[in-house]
């Protein structure tokens, strides 16, 4: 969420930022509320002192009954500002929590993903001189994959891969993470129960109702417990309530753990094969570091994923999402997309995100600077791995006419040094 004192200060700017996301503008009711709150709280405090003053006065007064009266009378006053104050501030936090963040200057202006920005190209897309298979042909044709077993047994959107299918996978996973760590993230492996506060303080929804979330997220019935999208939800709130000491700055993460959807905005998307499932793993880059540090840190983490992206032989491209893409809470977002062959297209496998000092201000994590002051962190995120989505790439640029698969280098030795799976070897 955005400071009240920042809004009040900027008020054409936060204008601006919800007119180029195509969001509802609140500035203005936002304002008058505020300008309320803070009468109201000024309207009390001084019949509070009024009150205490008469109090005071009571037991040494000749005539007692007028101060009694007037006391009462004041009490009856400040019962009702206070009542109404407390309104005022509910309506005041429901609407602070819709504003959305100030996009970077960096940022695209445009409606939706069609007006984003490709940035480069990374390699070229392979030409084949066979048909190439689909990634559920090739899952079929070596045995990896049960797609009709699994789902008579735990429903639609899931999934589990077989033999060297689900090698590759734990193989990408734990080259990714050793990856990261080597260039000093640490590691944690994250919880996927968590409870709907600490997703809602992550940012990811508008508005101050948690009942929101319900199209998104699994919520676990008879409990105040839910089951997280991401890492970055468990890895925002690492932090909270604390105060981090600037020269500790940044602090990465590389959180690891099983992540679960509704798709419930996906409905008839992707239904064949596992792109796009209800539990899958994923490998997230967290970085807590002064704002300051922030446009540094964006291309640290957008560069580590186009490194794993070139370390999977993968072609691939950059895009600036614009202003009507990017999510509520971002300042700006690059995606990276690697080249599915048989969709003929790019498609994203990560995403990397400036979050400014927002979430930082949900989760109340600041740090104290070199002058004594305290300020809130900025936070970013980016995607390490999304797996199984990953694969997907990985099998189909990699095939060969007899449904085989050839490991990158860099996982060969991850893969026991084999050389390639699945086909007639």
């Amino acid at each position: 969420m955005l400071d009240i004192k920042f809004i009040r200060e900027n008020p054409e700017t936060v204008k601006n930022a919800c007119r180029v996301r195509g969001m509802t503008d609140y500035t203005d009711e936002i304002l008058t509320l505020d300008a309320r709150v803070r009468e109201l709280k000024t309207i009390t405090q001084a019949k509070t002192a009024e009150k205490n003053k008469i109090t005071r006065e009571i037991p040494t007064a000749t005539d007692r009954a007028p101060l009694i009266a007037r006391s009462r009378e004041i009490a009856n006053e400040i019962a009702a500002d206070m009542a109404e104050l407390a309104d005022k501030e509910s309506q005041l936090n429901d609407l602070l929590h819709c504003v959305p963040q100030i996009p970077s200057n960096d940022a695209p202006i445009g409606r939706d993903d069609t007006e984003n920005v490709e940035i480069r190209r990374v390699g070229t897309p392979r030409e084949f001189d066979f048909t190439p298979r689909p990634q559920w042909e090739l899952l079929e044709m070596n045995g990896w994959w049960k797609p009709e077993k699994i789902a008579s047994i735990c429903g639609t959107r899931t999934y589990a891969l077989f033999g060297e299918a689900a090698e590759l996978e734990l193989a990408i996973q734990t080259y990714v993470l050793q990856k990261l760590m080597a260039r000093g993230f640490t590691f944690v492996n994250c919880p996927s129960i968590t409870k709907p506060q600490t997703i809602f303080n992550a940012g990811h929804f508008m508005g101050s109702d948690l009942s929101v979330m319900n199209n998104d997220v699994f919520m676990l019935t008879d409990t105040d417990r839910c089951l997280a999208g991401t890492a970055e939800i468990i890895l925002n709130s690492l932090h909270s309530d604390e105060v981090l000491n600037e020269k500790d700055l940044p602090i990465k993460y590389v959180g690891f753990s099983p992540c679960f959807r509704k798709e419930a905005g996906a409905a008839g998307r992707d239904t064949r094969g596992i792109v796009r499932v209800h539990q899958f793993n994923k490998v997230e880059q967290y970085i807590y570091c002064t704002p300051e540090q922030s446009d540094e840190m964006h291309e640290h983490l957008l560069n580590n994923l186009c490194e794993v992206m070139e370390d999977l032989e993968l072609p691939y491209r950059v895009i600036a999402a614009c202003t009507g893409d990017m999510g509520f809470n971002k300042v700006k977002m690059h995606d990276v997309e690697a080249w599915f062959p048989s969709e003929n297209t790019y498609r994203e496998l990560g995403s990397c995100s400036s979050i400014g000092t927002f979430q930082a201000r949900r989760t109340n994590t600041r740090y104290r600077a070199s002058d004594g002051t305290l300020r809130f962190c900025a936070t970013l995120n980016n995607t390490g791995i999304a797996l199984p989505r990953a694969i997907v790439p990985v099998i189909e640029n990699h095939q060969n006419p007899d449904g085989s698969v050839n490991i990158p280098k860099k996982l060969q030795p991850l893969m026991g040094g084999r050389t390639k799976i699945g086909g007639k070897h």
